[in-house]
């Protein structure tokens, strides 16, 4: 293992320090009416020993602090999770194309949403968040149950695999429903397209927690990720168990996945195109890819979330679009530069 050189220590604090302005980007900018000036008095006013009249009146503090600042933290769990879990799985299955959605996450959290929202009935957006967390994990734990049986869970060929069969039973399924049920149709198009619509601090609150056990655990296990690139023998022989790391790493990265993925809709391209960018920055080494991961994935989810709900202003564009957009084209470059290597 190397020392971290200067170079890499810029990136990860410019990375922090783009990371802090896209946060006040996201908390200046808005279709309320607030002023910026008057946002950031009422920013200095609840900073401690600071009294400053913000000129704001009670309604507009209130769409600060209820609606729009739990909406650019929940942008920042949710870009943050995606990145640090792409970069993950793209470790763990030694794949730079690798994303949180490979194993059919992205399918059973969409089926479990249209369940909720057609069977709910009245109740159905209330479902929505516990259905799409226990149709992610439920759908992960079916395909890893699937390529174990297959293939003796000794390889990431047959996980992969394995999760490209659970995904296309669980969108069959998910299509049928949504054909029996087409007056459910835009909401179910609307959760699968993402967003970010947040009223006060419960979707935040409720993500957290599952979110800081997945970041925690995948920190612990950074350098067995550095050292399971060389491959499940070598590993081995280094004292490695290349399968149960898999396992423990897939689980949590999941869980996370899950859990952002239940409030937010699926958001895709986040998990490849951030860890690959900063792969590229700063070289493959687990210790700086992870937190920089996660640093530029909060950056670019804030920033795209920006122009979602600034870009057709009143309306709003579901971020999806937003980061398909961004992520398509850099998929292709991405696919272009690999293609000698293939």
């Amino acid at each position: 293992m190397t020392r971290p050189s200067p170079r890499h220590a810029l990136v990860l604090g410019g990375a922090t320090l783009l990371f802090g302005a896209a946060m006040l980007l996201g908390t200046l900018i808005g279709p309320a009416g607030l002023t910026a000036g008057g946002v950031l008095l009422d920013l200095l006013d609840r900073l401690p020993f600071i009294a400053v009249d913000s000129g704001l009146t009670e309604r507009q503090q209130v769409i600060l602090w209820e609606i729009r600042i739990p909406r650019v933290v929940l942008g920042a769990i949710v870009g943050a999770t995606l990145a640090i879990a792409g970069a993950t799985y793209q470790g763990v299955f030694r794949n730079p194309l690798a994303d949180p959605y490979l194993l059919g996450v992205s399918s059973g959290a969409g089926l479990g949403a249209t369940l909720a929202i057609v069977v709910g009935g009245a109740m159905g957006s209330a479902m929505v968040p516990p259905a799409a967390f226990a149709g992610g994990m439920i759908a992960v734990m079916a395909t890893y149950a699937l390529g174990r049986s297959v293939g003796g869970g000794r390889g990431e060929v047959v996980i992969i695999l394995a999760g490209v069969a659970v995904a296309a039973f669980a969108s069959a399924i998910q299509t049928f429903f949504m054909q029996r049920h087409d007056d459910t149709l835009r909401q179910v198009y609307s959760w699968m397209l993402g967003r970010l619509t947040t009223s006060g601090w419960t979707d935040v609150r409720t993500v957290l927690p599952y979110v800081l056990i997945s970041v925690a655990v995948i920190a612990l296990f950074r350098r067995m990720l550095d050292v399971m690139a060389v491959g499940d023998v070598e590993a081995a022989t280094l004292g490695i168990a290349p399968a149960r790391v898999r396992l423990i790493l897939i689980s949590v990265a999941t869980l996370g996945t899950a859990a952002v993925v239940s409030v937010s809709g699926l958001i895709g391209f986040v998990g490849i195109v951030i860890p690959h960018a900063v792969r590229m920055l700063i070289g493959p080494g687990h210790r700086l890819l992870l937190p920089t991961s996660l640093l530029a994935g909060a950056t670019f989810l804030i920033l795209a979330d920006v122009v979602a709900r600034t870009a057709m202003s009143p309306a709003e564009l579901p971020i999806g679009v937003v980061t398909a957009a961004i992520g398509a084209p850099f998929f292709l470059v991405v696919l272009r530069r690999s293609r000698g290597h293939m």
